[in-house]
C-alpha cells in the first residue's frame, strides 16, 4: 500500500481554535487498513489523531506523526420494528450523522445536532447536550489497538462512560484509536427529550418529533455559540464541575441564585458557565484570546491568538475559580 506522506503541514486547517501550528509529518487515513498500515510504518515516531480538531487546543508544533480520520460511510446493519442499528466510520462529522438521522426518521440523537467533531471522537468524550448523552444511543464501536494493531470490539459497558468521559480517556487513553462506531437509533414513534431547562421553553407550543426538537437546538446552540468557521473556538473549554450536596448546600447559602441540576448519588452539577460569569469574565479579551461575550464557557481565536496565549487564559479562569469558589474546574478541551 502506497502511503502519502506530507512534511511539515501547518495544522490550521484541521483545528477549530485555528491554531497555526506545523507537523512533522502528516497524513489522512482514509479506511482502517490504510491506518493500520500507517502504524505498522510508524512504530518509533510520536502519534497524534485528529478527527475534526474540534476538542483540541493545539500549543506548540508537533515533532512527529498526525494522523486524520478521513473514513467514510453510513449503514443500516440491522433494523427491526422499533429500531435501527447504524454503523457509521469514524471519519463522519458528527452534525451530518444527525442530519443523516433526520432524513431517515432515526431518533435519539437530535438533542445533539450542531456539536462539532467526528463520530469517532464522540465516545471518547461522551458528548452530550440537552439532556442526552451519547451513551444513550451507542451501542459498540471497533478501536485498533496501537500495540497489536488489531481491531477490538468495545460494548457499552467496556466504554465505561461517565459525565464527558470514558475509558479512551483513561486508563486506555492514547492506546486505541475508534475506526468506526454502531449506535442504536428509535423508529418512530419517537420518545424525545425535551424537559432541558432552555430546550423545553424553545419548544413551547411546537408540536413535538425529532425535526423540531434538532431544530430548537440548533437554534439555541447558533444563538449561543459562535461558529468556528468565523471566531476559533472549540465549544464549551471547561467540564461542568460535579459537586456533593454538602457541599453545594454551602455554597447555596453564599450563593443563593446559583443554578443547579441533580446529578444522581447526592451529587449535584453546577453551570461553569455561571461561575465563570460571576467573576466578570464574559466577553472578557487579552490581545486575540478571549471568553465569548454570549457563552462564558466558550474561548476563543479573535484570530492571532497563540495555542499558548489560550490555554494562559484557561489556567486564570481556572485559578479564579477555584480561589473564589473552592471549586477545581476540568478542561473538557485537550490541550497538546
Amino acid at each position: 500500500m502506497v502511503l502519502n506522506y506530507q512534511k511539515n503541514v501547518s495544522l490550521q486547517p484541521f483545528n477549530t481554535f485555528g491554531i497555526p501550528v506545523k507537523a512533522k509529518k502528516f497524513i489522512g487515513a482514509k479506511s482502517s487498513d490504510e491506518l493500520i498500515a500507517v502504524l505498522n510504518q510508524n512504530q518509533e515516531e510520536p502519534l497524534l489523531i485528529l478527527g475534526g480538531g474540534s476538542n483540541v487546543l493545539l500549543t506548540q508544533d508537533f515533532d512527529g506523526l498526525i494522523v486524520r480520520m478521513e473514513s467514510k460511510g453510513i449503514e443500516i446493519i440491522h433494523e427491526d420494528s422499533q429500531q435501527a442499528e447504524v454503523r457509521v466510520a469514524a471519519g463522519e462529522n458528527w452534525h451530518e450523522f444527525v442530519m443523516w438521522c433526520l432524513k431517515n426518521d432515526l431518533g435519539g440523537v437530535e438533542n445533539l445536532a450542531l456539536i462539532p467533531g467526528s463520530v469517532g471522537a464522540a465516545p471518547i468524550q461522551n458528548i452530550g447536550a440537552y439532556g442526552v448523552e451519547l451513551e444513550s444511543v451507542f451501542d459498540r464501536c471497533e478501536a485498533i489497538s496501537l500495540s497489536t494493531k488489531q481491531i477490538e470490539v468495545f460494548t457499552k459497558t467496556d466504554c465505561e462512560f461517565g459525565y464527558r468521559n470514558s475509558v479512551f480517556k483513561n486508563k486506555l487513553k492514547g492506546k486505541y484509536i475508534i475506526s468506526n462506531v454502531t449506535f442504536k437509533l428509535n423508529k418512530p414513534p419517537h420518545r424525545t427529550k425535551t424537559s432541558y431547562k432552555g430546550l423545553s421553553e424553545k419548544l413551547k407550543g411546537v408540536s413535538l418529533d425529532i425535526l423540531s426538537v434538532a431544530q430548537a437546538v440548533m437554534s439555541i446552540r447558533s444563538a449561543k455559540l459562535p461558529d468556528p468557521k468565523k471566531i476559533g473556538n472549540s465549544g464549551s473549554f471547561f467540564k461542568n464541575p460535579v459537586v456533593s450536596s454538602q457541599v453545594f448546600t454551602a455554597l447555596k447559602k453564599q450563593y443563593p441564585e446559583i443554578p443547579n441540576h441533580p446529578a444522581g448519588s447526592g451529587k449535584v452539577k453546577i453551570p461553569a458557565a455561571w461561575l465563570i460569569d460571576c467573576l466578570g469574565f464574559k466577553g472578557y479579551r487579552k490581545n486575540d484570546a478571549g471568553v465569548h461575550r454570549k457563552q462564558a464557557l466558550v474561548l476563543v481565536n479573535y484570530g492571532n491568538a497563540s495555542g499558548a496565549e489560550i490555554f494562559e487564559l484557561a489556567q486564570t479562569i481556572q485559578a479564579e475559580v477555584q480561589k473564589t469558589f473552592d471549586i477545581g474546574l476540568e478542561y473538557e478541551v485537550n490541550i497538546l
